[in-house]
């Protein structure tokens, strides 16, 4: 009897690629359609010629330039770092090309959540207390007044509070008192104290440091009252009487906090953050383009998702500018990029310093590979709007935010800028969560999925197996609608949140 070898799952992505991608590992010497056979081991995620590829000729997966050869790579050979190099090329931006008016449902046609109604007329999904940090200086007083609810009895009288939560930072003070750097600092301040998600916050400063509270309030025309209140640690008397003085007043919120119940509110209401990290080789496969599909559905049902992390649209960001709404939001896309071009180089740099090592090692070789696969959790719709990082963000639909690619600042300005729900896809299972938004955590293969059950919310894995990237998306819409109505995302359960409070720093520290 003659033992036919089966050959291992591959998904070549576009007619016009010459590498395809291992589902499965390729040993070498195993055959492949088109008679092409595995001259070397091709781990899973990772890529394999199925085509001559000239010394400096490009490299193509998604149907688009991914690397360029830095040998002659032949068929059946496996392509990755060794073989494959970034450069820099032109990229036709073809400004509005696939723009398309959108077809939204009418209110009484869309989806629901069960949330929080603001008196603002916003919509949250969880209901927290916050306490904010003007400065460094500030962290550890913040960090014990919310240690007296966190670790006592007290929020069970309180069973509408989800809790009560310390945004402690590095920053505030070192720094300049106007500039790039400071107006990030009071947009991401300003952006918590008013996320639909918390419903009443302390502002704490120390009282000498250059992100001074005052100017804040003035500058936002703030007036405090039961919601909103502010102190520093000079004028209280110091640690212990700051406090004690900042519990009382929290104590004092509580029952304002409580009294708001959760009732039905149109899908419309909901600002999506969309997050990957720990990317690999299946994540522009599986969870990206489905969680791509989720959020079409989310602005056809009316609602609002947020691309970011602009490093890693870097090489992608032609596809975005095709679908711009008009020039200038395409142009200021294009600026962006260009930002970001001068920031790397200014501190020698380059944009390919990301993928990470562990992104390699899952089979993502360069930035542009990486930025491709990321950019689908964009999905497809026209991009309506492009904002700074953590400014609020207005325009319904899809939009973009200009956030570095690390995961917990460029979150921190997504949920300064309103966001009220988050979806993290990860490849190599990164560990984030995020308050006061919820974070729904999308497994990009099964493999890790089962190893890490207990962090993640869903597996899209089953992609590879068949399951439909338009399923998988109405899976992950259902499931943002659920943890929107109050449904514990995993990483709540485990206790995340505290700590992804990390503001961008910009600029000299002085």
């Amino acid at each position: 009897m003659t033992i036919v070898p089966r050959m291992p799952r591959t998904l070549r992505l576009n007619p016009r690629d010459n590498v395809v991608v291992a589902v499965d590992v390729i040993d070498q010497g195993s055959p492949l359609p088109d008679g092409v056979v595995a001259t070397a081991r091709v781990p899973k995620g990772h890529k394999m010629a199925v085509a001559p590829i000239a010394e400096g000729a490009p490299v193509v997966k998604f149907g688009q330039i991914i690397g360029f050869a830095s040998e002659p790579i032949a068929p059946g050979a496996h392509v990755h770092s060794h073989n494959c190099v970034f450069h820099a090329f032109d990229r036709d931006y073809a400004i509005g090309q696939d723009a398309r008016a959108e077809d939204i449902l009418p209110l009484e046609k869309q989806a629901t959540f069960q949330g929080y109604r603001r008196p603002n007329g916003s919509a949250g999904t969880r209901n927290y207390v916050a306490i904010l940090t003007s400065v460094n200086c500030s962290a550890s007083v913040a960090r014990f007044m919310a240690d007296a609810f966190n670790q006592s009895d007290i929020l069970k009288e309180f069973p509408n509070v989800d809790g009560v939560v310390p945004f402690v930072h590095g920053t505030g003070c070192g720094m300049a008192a106007k500039g790039e750097g400071f107006e990030m600092v009071k947009r991401t301040q300003w952006g918590y104290a008013t996320n639909p998600n918390v419903g009443a916050v302390l502002l704490v400063g120390l009282g000498c440091e250059v992100f001074q509270i005052g100017r804040m309030k003035d500058e936002y025309r703030i007036v405090e009252g039961d919601h909103f209140q502010t102190m520093t640690i000079q004028d209280t008397g110091g640690t212990r009487k700051t406090i004690e003085a900042g519990v009382e007043r929290i104590k004092a919120m509580l029952p304002l906090v409580n009294q708001v119940k959760r009732e039905t509110i149109p899908a419309s209401e909901l600002i999506l953050a969309l997050q990957c990290g720990g990317s690999d080789g299946y994540s522009g496969i599986t969870a990206n383009p489905a969680l791509g599909a989720a959020a079409d559905l989310l602005v056809h049902h009316g609602g609002t998702a947020i691309l970011s992390e602009t490093p890693e649209i870097y090489g992608a960001e032609h596809l975005l500018t095709r679908r711009a709404r008009d020039r200038a939001v395409a142009e200021k896309l294009i600026e962006r990029i260009k930002w970001w071009e001068a920031y790397t180089a200014r501190n020698d740099g380059s944009m390919d310093n990301n993928p990470s090592p562990g992104n390699k090692a899952g089979g993502l070789t360069t930035i542009l590979e990486k930025s491709l696969g990321a950019a689908a959790k964009g999905g497809t719709t026209t991009l309506n709007a492009v904002y700074e990082y953590a400014e609020q963000v207005r325009e319904k639909g899809f939009v973009f935010m200009d956030t570095p690619g690390y995961d917990p600042v460029s979150a921190t300005g997504q949920v300064a800028g309103g966001a009220n729900i988050l979806c993290f896809t990860t490849g190599r299972g990164s560990a984030y969560g995020c308050k006061p938004t919820p974070s729904i955590k999308l497994a990009t293969n099964s493999d890790m999925y089962r190893r890490m059950e207990e962090d993640m919310d869903i597996n899209c894995g089953d992609v590879l197996d068949g399951v439909s990237i338009q399923d998988k998306g109405a899976e992950i819409f259902e499931k943002i609608l659920a943890v929107a109505s109050g449904e514990p995302s995993k990483s709540e359960a485990l206790g995340y949140g505290t700590n992804e409070f990390v503001p961008w720093q910009v600029g000299a520290t002085m």
